[in-house]
């Protein structure tokens, strides 16, 4: 069976949306990107290697793919890089085609790896298919709701804890907002060591049954999995991931740097977030903007 990716022909936004960036504060939600970068585990290196060099070119002479610069004496010179890294390095959004689940290994939608994975990817659901986010984002401060800068290792946000959350901020969440919740980890970032004082904490299939019930757009978190690990389900590694990706197609954001809104107290903002529609890939890095 044959399936094609495709990408979004159209994007509706909720002109309320645009209303938040009313102050026209803006706050950069990424992580950055270099060799050797903090990664969630099982993911390859961040890898930027140099592939041109003024010296390189002038050793090799207008030959073979330089041939166009035929007569050189100004000296013109360039550089170019190879980057080698996983979608799901740093900030970025997965994808739902990443997520599998039962012995057939299907993603969103009944789609089976056996079936559906070809040389250059999943033919469908991937990262081509991720719509650009242009819409109203709520920022969950979990830590604050508790007094706290940030969670404790292995604290997981229950429904609860959201629920608290929001309240103390008088923020309510509607239908097709992104939700992004703080756990603190990235307070330290990218210090690995000082991470693990919050390692491990994240979203419980409590809290993300909560949030599914007001169907966000998209979830979001600055740690590198969103959940909270151990996971605290009995045979169930990611059942947040497994929940929101695989079984109701919402998107999850990974690496998500949350201090500075959560310094400024910004709880909702407008969210720019564009997805690269790169075909095969099971995620897209991506560098949100928040505007208040």
């Amino acid at each position: 069976m044959s399936v094609t990716t495709h990408r979004p022909t159209h994007l509706r936004v909720d002109p309320s949306a645009l209303a938040l960036a009313g102050e026209g504060r803006v706050f950069d939600l990424s992580s950055g990107w270099w060799p050797g970068m903090p990664l969630a585990p099982g993911h390859p290196p961040f890898q930027v290697l140099t592939f041109r060099t003024p010296a390189g070119e002038r050793a090799q002479g207008p030959r073979g793919d330089l041939e166009w610069l035929g007569d050189n004496t100004s000296r013109f010179g360039f550089i170019s890089e190879i980057l080698s890294f996983c979608a799901h390095s740093g900030t970025h959004i997965d994808a739902l085609a990443h997520i599998t689940s039962g012995e057939n290994d299907e993603w969103y939608g009944g789609y089976s790896a056996r079936e559906h994975l070809g040389d250059y990817g999943p033919l469908t659901h991937d990262a081509s298919t991720l719509p650009p986010l242009v819409c109203r984002a709520v920022l969950v401060d979990a830590p604050r709701a508790l007094g706290q800068d940030t969670l404790r290792p292995h604290q997981p946000v229950d429904a609860d804890l959201i629920s608290l959350a929001l309240a103390r901020q008088d923020v309510r969440l509607r239908e097709g907002d992104v939700v992004l919740l703080r756990t603190g980890t990235m307070k330290h970032w990218p210090n690995r060591r000082a991470m693990t004082a919050v390692e491990g904490a994240g979203l419980d299939l409590d809290g993300a049954t909560l949030l599914a019930r007001h169907r966000p757009a998209a979830v979001g978190s600055d740690t590198a999995a969103v959940e909270v690990a151990p996971s605290g389900v009995a045979g169930e590694p990611q059942p947040v991931h497994r929940l929101l990706i695989r079984d109701l197609g919402i998107p999850l954001m990974e690496w998500v740097y949350l201090e500075e809104l959560a310094a400024a107290a910004v709880h909702e903002f407008l969210l720019l977030c564009l997805p690269l529609p790169i075909t095969g890939a099971t995620g897209s890095p991506v560098r949100p903007v928040a505007i208040a």
